[in-house]
C-alpha cells in the first residue's frame, strides 16, 4: 500500500474529515462499480457502496493500517452486494404479481451489453468472483481472502461462471 494511503488512514483514524474525504474520493468509483456489477441496479449499488463505506468508517479504529484499505472496503461492498442479490432473488421468487422482468441495466464503459446481460444471469456468488477477478483485477487468492472463502471455492465458482458465461454468450451469437 502506498505510504500516502497509510497516512490518510492514520489521519482518518485520528478523526480527520479531510482524510476521510480523500479516502472516499480515491475508493468510491471502484466500490460503486463493484456493487453495480454484482447487483445490476444503479440505485441499489449506490446504497450498497455508501453503506459499505460508512461501515468501514465505523470500523476504522479496528482497521490494520499495514493492510491496504481498498481490498478491505471491496470485501465489505461485495459481501453486501451478494446479500442484497440473495434478498432480491427471494423477493422476486416470492412475488406473484406477474410483473415483467426489469430491463437490463446500462452497461459500464468497456463492457458490452451481451456480457452485462449474461453476467446478470449468473448467481450472485459467481457474479461476485467474476467481478473481483476480471473487472477489479484481483487474483483468485486475493478474491478468496476478500470473500473469506477457500481458494479452491473461488476457483470452482470462477470456472462454473466462465463456463456459464461462455454458454450464454454463444447462445447470444447464434441468435
Amino acid at each position: 500500500m502506498a505510504e500516502h494511503e497509510r497516512k490518510l488512514v492514520r489521519e482518518a483514524q485520528a478523526g480527520s474529515r479531510e482524510a476521510l474525504t480523500a479516502l472516499y474520493d480515491a475508493h468510491w468509483p471502484r466500490a460503486h462499480r463493484a456493487a453495480y456489477l454484482v447487483v445490476h441496479d444503479a440505485a441499489a449499488a449506490e446504497d450498497i457502496a455508501q453503506d459499505a463505506f460508512l461501515t468501514a468508517v465505523d470500523a476504522l479504529d479496528r482497521f490494520d493500517r499495514r493492510r491496504p484499505f481498498g481490498p478491505w472496503l471491496h470485501r465489505i461492498v461485495v459481501n453486501r452486494a451478494i446479500d442484497w442479490s440473495r434478498r432480491e432473488a427471494l423477493r422476486r421468487g416470492a412475488s406473484t404479481d406477474g410483473a415483467e422482468p426489469e430491463a437490463p441495466p446500462p452497461r459500464p464503459e468497456g463492457i458490452g451489453d451481451e456480457v452485462m446481460t449474461a453476467l446478470a444471469q449468473l448467481p450472485a456468488e459467481q457474479r461476485a468472483v467474476v467481478v473481483l477477478r476480471y473487472l477489479l483485477d484481483y487474483t483468485p487468492g486475493e478474491a478468496a481472502r476478500l470473500l473469506e472463502l477457500p481458494r479452491g471455492t473461488v476457483n470452482s465458482r470462477l470456472r462454473r461462471a466462465l463456463d456459464r458465461l461462455g454458454d450464454l454468450l454463444a447462445t447470444e451469437v447464434e441468435r
